[in-house]
């Protein structure tokens, strides 16, 4: 097979060395260029399959270069940018314009192995078009923690085992899950989250592995991510039952759809999430130890927000050209000083709070940068006090009943907020749409057929 060939551009010349020499030992044949003016040269005589290209370079930046070889009609060339501190924001421009992906300084060989290798497959597919509609958040972040989370995710990636990530709601566990998965080896099969909670046992054993009934036979997840990866959210909640099932899966190397004795070879990687610590259900019997053993052959500690403070504008910066790609809200900059003020909160919602604000803030539409001012006001919206949120008669009411009023509040909240989008409204609550639209109707709260999107 002829080995593809791929054009490192970079100004630094041990980078240029290094990554020729990482790309060689894969069996690339990698080409170098120190500029814009040796890049043009290079491409002229012999166009790559691939290109590595630099943002920050002497002649010319990595940006212009990119946007030129768009304009000379290049079409169907993966360009991956190498972005250094301080430019991942226009490393996010450039996927825009139409880069593949961007990879950080200082380069981590797993993360650039396996861009490389995705974005060749993509190019072999026909998938060149990369300008995204929606842009997908990627993990950030120049703090300590946030790298050896990093190198975490890397090392699992390389083996096929099953992991468990535990974190703080809100934390990032589905973007460390997918982040691991377009890293492994499984990358180009499908990833599919299922959310364990709000289903009763009968409907997760149905969802998983499928069932037949009047001779028809319904997939579950375990056959559709067949090839890819399975994440399992909030595992903790799931019945004795089917975790008795899934420890047999994962021990037997297949499944059986309910009502059928048909054994089907399961080829998935499962990973589950949890917000808080099994252990302690392990010990009380609550969790199937040997599935805990299972599942747990890898671990991640998604850290909280609290703890990589440091990363806030970062994330800011992510989520603002987010909020604009994806969402169509106009543009504005954080002034220093509301950076500060956001960097000192605590963040009891997490990554997912901040995602939240800046979502909000945008959403304003209002003029010039946003300021201290903005910010504080925004963040004195989301401190609600005790008593607003749990008024007293709610203490008094049978648990059922309390529990009623409290899901019937939250979920007219958030239908107001989305001018009754239930689609919307699903995705803020990290629901299913089928089980919100049950829930609802539990609830006696009737959906507008326009808004059922």
């Amino acid at each position: 097979m002829k080995r593809a060939c791929i054009l490192v551009v970079d100004d630094e010349p041990a980078i240029r060395h290094l990554v020729q020499e990482i790309l060689e030992d894969e069996n690339y044949e990698a080409i170098t260029a120190a500029n814009a003016h040796n890049a043009r040269i290079a491409f002229k005589k012999r166009r790559p399959d691939l290109v590595l290209l630099d943002i920050w370079m002497p002649d010319c930046d990595g940006i212009t270069l990119l946007k030129e070889w768009i304009e000379d009609g290049v079409s169907g060339l993966p360009v991956v940018m190498i972005s250094g501190h301080g430019t991942i924001d226009t490393a996010v421009e450039a996927i825009r314009i139409g880069a593949f992906d961007f990879i950080e300084k200082p380069l981590s060989t797993a993360k650039l192995l396996s861009t490389v290798d995705l974005a060749l497959q993509n190019a072999r597919l026909g998938l060149h078009s990369v300008t995204r509609a929606n842009t997908p958040l990627v993990m950030v972040g120049k703090s300590a923690i946030i790298g050896q989370l990093r190198a975490d995710i890397a090392r699992a990636a390389a083996h096929d085992m099953s992991v468990l990530i535990v974190g703080e709601n809100g934390s990032g566990r589905s973007l460390a899950a997918r982040s691991l998965h377009t890293q492994s080896a499984r990358r180009a099969g499908p990833f599919f989250a299922l959310k364990v909670p709000g289903t009763t046992s009968e409907e997760l054993a149905q969802q998983l592995f499928g069932f037949g009934r009047d001779g028809e036979f319904w997939s579950g997840y375990l056959e559709q991510a067949r090839g890819g990866t399975l994440l399992l959210e909030e595992i903790g909640d799931m019945d004795f039952a089917n975790q008795h099932a899934l420890r047999n899966v994962l021990e037997q190397g297949y499944f059986c759809p309910v009502g059928s004795t048909s054994q089907i070879a399961c080829n998935v990687r499962i990973m589950a999430s949890s917000s808080r610590n099994l252990e302690p259900a392990v010990v009380s019997g609550r969790f199937d130890e040997e599935l805990w053993h299972q599942l747990g052959l890898a671990r991640l500690y998604i850290p909280s927000l609290r703890e990589h403070r440091e990363d806030v504008p970062e994330l800011i910066d992510q989520f603002v050209h987010w909020s604009v790609e994806s969402e169509q809200l106009p543009y504005r900059k954080f002034s220093t000083a509301a950076l500060n003020a956001l960097r000192n909160h605590n963040w009891p919602g997490n990554v997912a709070e901040l995602k939240m604000l800046v979502r909000g803030l945008l959403f304003q539409k209002k003029r010039g940068d946003i300021s201290q001012s903005d910010v504080r006001q925004a963040l004195r919206q989301l401190k609600r006090p005790a008593s607003e949120a749990f008024p007293e008669s709610l203490f008094d009411m049978p648990l059922r009943q309390a529990r009623d009023r409290f899901e019937r509040a939250y979920l007219l909240h958030h239908l107001e907020r989305t001018d009754g989008n239930v689609g919307e409204v699903a995705n803020i609550v990290e629901m299913e749409r089928t089980h919100l639209y049950r829930k609802l109707k539990g609830l006696g709260i009737g959906v507008r057929k326009d808004k059922e999107k």
